[in-house]
């Protein structure tokens, strides 16, 4: 798969709640930093990704993504895509709308490197996980 298919497909699985197929799409040795979330460090290998996918999954978000744009670069390996998703927390009844942009190098049809940019905190809001300071 090229990049621009990878990026399609994470984000076309994360709107329907495929959790369970997005590992699969991560090299086993994968790096995915989140530079925007309060977590203590990046996702390293696939199975990081997959606990990281299984507590999403619990989440009960109803989500598209709308405004999707893709850049194509000059490094054949490199993609960034820019979009929001929006959607409604079935938990708290909160809608949402979190803009995002990914950055994924594949390799093989596979990501090994991400940086996801996402206002996590409009996440944990719409979720009712935000815990005051």
């Amino acid at each position: 798969m090229t990049p621009r298919a990878v990026f399609e497909r994470l984000v076309d699985g994360v709107t329907h709640g495929r959790w369970d197929e997005l590992p699969g799409l991560y090299a086993e040795d994968a790096v995915v930093n989140h530079p925007m979330a309060a977590s203590a460090g990046p996702l390293i290998g696939r199975e990081a990704l997959r606990s990281h996918f299984e507590a999403a999954s619990g989440m009960d978000l109803a989500m598209t993504a709308r405004d999707v744009v893709v850049h194509e670069t000059a490094d054949p390996e490199m993609v960034i895509g820019e979009f929001a998703y929006e959607g409604r927390a079935a938990g708290t009844g909160r809608s949402f709308t979190v803009r995002n942009v990914f950055v994924l190098r594949v390799r093989d049809g596979l990501i090994v490197e991400s940086r996801d940019y996402a206002d996590h905190l409009a996440f944990a809001a719409a979720t009712g996980r935000l815990v005051e300071a």
